[in-house]
């Protein structure tokens, strides 16, 4: 009786996630029919499959299913670590940072006013959902720009930036609690202060360290791997390591994973094969991540946020806006860059999500209003982020950008043997 009672409960939890990866697959060839960018057909499927319409994914599934989004947002991290390569990143690199802090700055303040002076909201309200602003949410894009194989200088600097606002978000977050509670709680000011900057530096340094030492590892134990299927199980264990030791230490599991897909390509000659291998098993995670994200949102959320969760998804989305280009335009970046990367940093997500959890645990008394506004942002963003990356990119002209990248490699190489 046991074991078919055990039985039934893992065959019904094997059959709803056979069910949602069928009906995400269906809901991103639906979009791609549509020429909408496939995560928002994903998105828009778990949403059908929420409790928005036909309760088919509960709550309860969906933490049940925590590990699938846990490894889809360490893979797509990990990923984006390549895209830090150290003689681009000499080049592009003062650009980057002082791009992405532009856009941050610009969300922050930009929602703060917005909050604090037009909705008068108290000062820890306003100056933490203010935070919660900065972060990007790097999955959609980076599918996005995987799926119309975009290549050129908007893309070459959305996937840095991207990464690297996640670590301003990580530091405004922890700065704008330290400074909440201390308006909240009337603590000394030189506790919150030390608390204020200790707490964020030591999960970003704890976080690269680990990154960096769990680079150089897996960057030797795969110069001896043998074959594509045993680099795909090891990087994938790294990966769960990664993530596992983060969560543990309190570190950030993805700057972690960032700083060892980093690490990987800098040190390791021919890292593109440990990445492709790790390409060809995350489609379908992707897939089951997207779909779930969207059966986590609730439609029923526009009723509660009113007019003020309007203003805070016009705020982040102009301050982002109007600081990416200010950035851009200060480094006298390219025009499409000036132009088109603000369109491309919308998306809200995991990050967003994940600290909510410590707003609960250390701000309970605002916890309500500002999960209820992060979600109804987090609803609005991931749908419509994907196919503002895409207008983005399709004005950028960077579409198809890897196929004419290999045109013009193989034009020079044929006029290279024919001058010979």
């Amino acid at each position: 009786m046991i074991i078919n009672y055990d039985g039934g409960k893992d065959l019904n939890l094997l059959f709803k996630i056979c069910i949602v990866l069928l009906i995400g697959t269906i809901g991103g060839k639906i979009a791609n029919l549509l020429k909408l960018p496939n995560v928002s057909g994903y998105l828009v499927a778990g949403l059908f499959l929420g409790p928005s319409f036909f309760h088919y994914v509960t709550a309860v599934d969906t933490d049940s299913f925590s590990i699938i989004s846990e490894l889809a947002l360490s893979i797509i991290a990990f990923t984006i670590g390549s895209e830090f390569i150290i003689k681009d990143m000499l080049k592009l690199g003062k650009s980057i940072v002082i791009i992405t802090f532009a856009e941050v700055v610009g969300a922050v303040a930009l929602v703060f006013c917005v909050m604090f002076y037009l909705f008068n909201q108290p000062f820890a309200f306003s100056i933490v959902i203010e935070a919660m602003s900065a972060a990007t949410a790097p999955a959609a894009t980076l599918l996005v720009i995987r799926q119309f194989r975009a290549n050129g200088p908007l893309t070459r600097t959305v996937l840095p930036v991207v990464a690297l606002d996640d670590v301003f978000g990580i530091i405004a977050f922890g700065v704008a609690m330290s400074l909440a509670k201390m308006s909240v709680d009337n603590q000394t000011a030189s506790t919150s202060i030390y608390k204020m900057f200790s707490e964020p530096f030591l999960e970003i340094g704890g976080s690269i360290l680990l990154g960096l030492i769990l680079g150089f590892i897996l960057t030797i134990i795969t110069k001896k791997a043998k074959g594509r299927d045993e680099l795909q199980v090891i990087s994938l264990a790294f990966i769960g390591i990664a993530t596992g030791l983060s969560n543990y230490l309190g570190f950030s599991s993805l700057l972690t994973c960032i700083m060892m897909g980093s690490t990987l390509v800098n040190v390791l000659h021919k890292s593109s094969r440990v990445f492709d291998s790790v390409g060809d098993f995350a489609s379908p995670v992707y897939v089951l991540f997207f779909t779930l994200a969207g059966a986590s949102l609730n439609l029923s959320i526009f009723a509660q946020v009113g007019l003020m969760g309007v203003a805070y998804i016009c705020a982040r989305a102009g301050g982002k806006m109007i600081g990416a280009w200010i950035g851009a335009k200060s480094v006298k970046a390219d025009d499409v860059i000036q132009k088109y990367l603000g369109l491309t940093l919308l998306p809200q997500g995991g990050i967003s999500i994940g600290l909510i959890v410590l707003v609960r645990q250390q701000l309970p008394e605002y916890a309500a209003a500002i999960s209820t506004i992060i979600m109804f942002s987090v609803l609005i963003y991931e749908v419509s982020g994907p196919i503002f990356s895409k207008i983005a990119i399709q004005k950028a002209g960077e579409i198809n950008g890897m196929e004419k990248k290999k045109e013009i490699v193989k034009k020079n190489k044929l006029e290279e043997v024919e001058a010979y």
